[in-house]
């Protein structure tokens, strides 16, 4: 990981007091045929830099929403202090909204909405690099694992992911899993369908990415006392992709449950791991107040 000495030069100029500003927007969403509501994060001095930022796509966990990691996850002022020590650049944070575990489940096409309808809309809206080195992904639990299949089903999207706590359960999610009651793998009867939660999960797409010649690096963690073995599912994972990408790989596990503790304590690193493989913001910085 680096230290962006980006950080330096961007306090002496646009960015003294890494303030961000954090809004709701919604837009039209011809996929799911309804508003797709967001939050993003714009650094300090968005408006008058004329910059064009690395952006992240911050995914929130089951049951959530696109406040989630703002309301409970602290998500503004952990970007404001990583921005402001050094650990990542300047960027914008899209935190999207989904009813699904980023899928296109029974219940809605939540992933192809995400590639199909959210990132042009946030690529023609707001100053983000849309190319795959300033776009980056990652969440927690099922946005852990809507990151993880992102990522090996489009490694030419994304420069990294960050999956924190993620679901991603192989073979089949523990009885305790509300992915076990959640519309998205829920047949016409409402029984759960073991057999679209293998059509979704990565191991689907494990094989052509493990084939493929694009490397995404990849963070992944978990609390120890995870009440669903994500530790246990989490290193499974890990190892797959260690045999593959040794050196662009990790995994930490830190003390905790399935909590936001755990993902508050560690989107710091998390956010400095995905920034590290990003290009920088592009454009002029603004020339400093005359002192």
């Amino acid at each position: 990981m680096r230290t962006f000495v980006y950080a330096a030069a961007a306090a002496a100029c646009a960015f003294p007091s890494y303030a961000g500003e954090i809004a709701t927007y919604s837009f039209a969403s011809e996929t799911l045929g309804r508003d797709y509501a967001y939050t993003v994060y714009l650094p300090d001095g968005y408006d008058d830099s004329g910059l064009t930022y690395p952006h992240m796509y911050l995914l929130h966990g089951s049951g959530g929403n696109e406040t989630s990691w703002v309301v409970d996850g602290n998500a503004k002022q952990i970007i404001d202090e990583a921005i402001a020590d050094g650990t990542m650049p300047p960027a914008v944070v899209i935190m999207p909204g989904s009813l699904s575990w980023w899928v296109d489940g029974y219940n809605e096409r939540a992933e192809t909405a995400f590639f199909d309808d959210l990132i042009p809309h946030i690529e023609a809206t707001w100053r983000v690099i849309p190319e795959r080195e300033g776009r980056v992904v990652g969440g927690l639990s099922a946005g852990g694992y809507g990151t993880v299949n992102f990522v090996l089903e489009h490694p030419e999207m994304f420069a990294a992911g960050a999956a924190m706590s993620p679901a991603a359960y192989v073979p089949q999610p523990p009885a305790s899993s509300s992915a076990n009651r959640h519309a998205a793998y829920l047949d016409a009867d409402g029984n759960y369908d073991p057999e679209k939660w293998t059509e979704l999960n990565y191991t689907a797409y494990l094989d052509d990415y493990l084939a493929g010649d694009v490397v995404v690096p990849m963070y992944i963690n978990s609390g120890d006392h995870d009440v669903f073995d994500i530790a246990y599912h989490g290193a499974v994972l890990y190892q797959k992709l260690r045999e593959h990408q040794p050196n662009d790989v990790e995994y930490r596990v830190i003390d905790g449950d399935h909590e936001w503790q755990v993902w508050i304590d560690t989107l710091p690193e998390a956010l400095d791991y995905v920034f590290s493989h990003t290009v920088l913001p592009r454009g002029e910085l603004p020339m400093a107040a005359s002192q």
